[in-house]
Formats: structure tokens, sequence, C-alpha cells
């Protein structure tokens, strides 16, 4: 339905290198369903898309990521792309932008390479996820539980495997989104902050080298 997102505003987080389709199909689901969505990128103007291994189009950037202010966001969308997410882990801002919404329990959507950004912000421990295959040492390495399906959904995350799959996982985000937040997932953010204060630890997530 046009309005089930009404009233909702929703973060694609991306920059150069994303997969073009995996950020302009879950955009136009979630306008179609009445949200207000912002590619934000630390990028400003725009950012460069590609269709798997070739150059596709310029994408507009609607809110440069040190300007955005995460808390004005119900949502958040990670698209993939090899190059995207590897570049956004390595950006601090980019991190604790995805943070916000780990912590928080607003629901996430990350499909293909995303997830990676999902590891840096410590939101996949304890998880039920998939990825593009490649992700899947990194996933287990990082306390989730990593299977091989079009769509898969914990809590509010949703993830999936590759463009193949995006209509099952803009289905699934839609209506994940419309959900909105989910209290386990911030007493489980709570929790692990807690542990981590326990054990010496910095809180708000685990970057590679911590890793268990």
């Amino acid at each position: 339905m046009a309005s089930e997102l009404s009233g909702r505003s929703v973060a694609v987080l991306a920059t150069d290198g994303v997969e073009q389709v995996e950020l302009t199909q879950p955009v136009k689901a979630l306008r179609d369903a009445g949200a207000q969505v912002h590619v934000v990128s630390p990028r400003s103007g725009t950012i460069q898309g590609w269709n798997h291994h070739d150059r596709g189009d310029p994408i507009p950037v609607d809110q440069p990521l040190g300007q955005a202010n995460p808390e004005r966001y119900d949502a958040l969308v990670l698209p993939g792309g090899v190059i995207n997410p590897d570049q956004l882990r390595t950006d601090p801002k980019a991190v604790q932008f995805v943070r916000h919404f780990v912590e928080t329990g607003k629901p996430i959507a990350a499909i293909c390479h995303g997830p990676w950004m999902l590891i840096e912000a410590d939101g996949v421990r304890g998880r039920r996820v998939t990825s593009w295959p490649s992700l899947r040492t990194d996933l287990r390495n990082a306390g989730a539980r990593w299977v091989d399906e079009e769509v898969v959904t914990d809590q509010g995350i949703v993830t999936s495997r590759s463009p193949k799959d995006l209509p099952a996982f803009c289905r699934k985000m839609v209506e994940e989104f419309r959900e909105g937040a989910h209290a386990a997932r911030r007493q489980d953010a709570g929790a692990a902050n807690d542990a981590a204060r326990t054990a010496g630890r910095p809180t708000g997530g685990a970057h590679r080298a911590a890793r268990p």
C-alpha cells in the first residue's frame, strides 16, 4: 500500500561503487510505500553506481554524512557492491551512523556486501543472517549464524544475498520497517556494552581486530 510507511524517514547509506540496483530498487519500494528516503553519503553531490563490473549511473546524494543525524531516521538500508561497503567500513562516521540503528533497535535492511557494515557496528552477534557468499566467514567470525537463503529476518535486521533476491528483500524490508524498532535488540545492545565495560573493552561495537 502506498501509505504503509507514511511518516517514516529512511536513510540509505552508500558511497562510490554501490551496486546500483541494490540502491535504486529499495529506494523505489520505500517511496512507493510512502516513506521519505534520503541517500546519505560521505561524498556530496553524486556517487557512482555500478552494475556488477560495469560503471553505472551517477546517483544523487540527499544528505552528506557529516550533516546527517541518525536520530531523525526510523530505519536504515545498506546496499552492497564490493567497493561501497569496503570504503564505508573504514570511515568512523559511517560506522557510528550504523551503530545508532543497531543500538536503538531500529530496523535495518542490508543486502549483498552491505552486512560488512553490520559487522563493524557489532550488529550481527547472535543474529541469523545471509549475504553474498564471500562474507560468510566474516559474518560467522563476528558471531552471526549465516544461512544461504534469499531473505532472512532476525529482530528487525533484514538481509539478502544478491540482486536476484531484491523482490523478496524489498517486500520484507517494507514489512519490517512498518513494524518499527525492536526492543529486544536494544536490550541486547545494552547487555553487550555492559559486558564490554566489565571486560575493559570499548563499548558500542567491535572492530575487525577484536572479533572472536
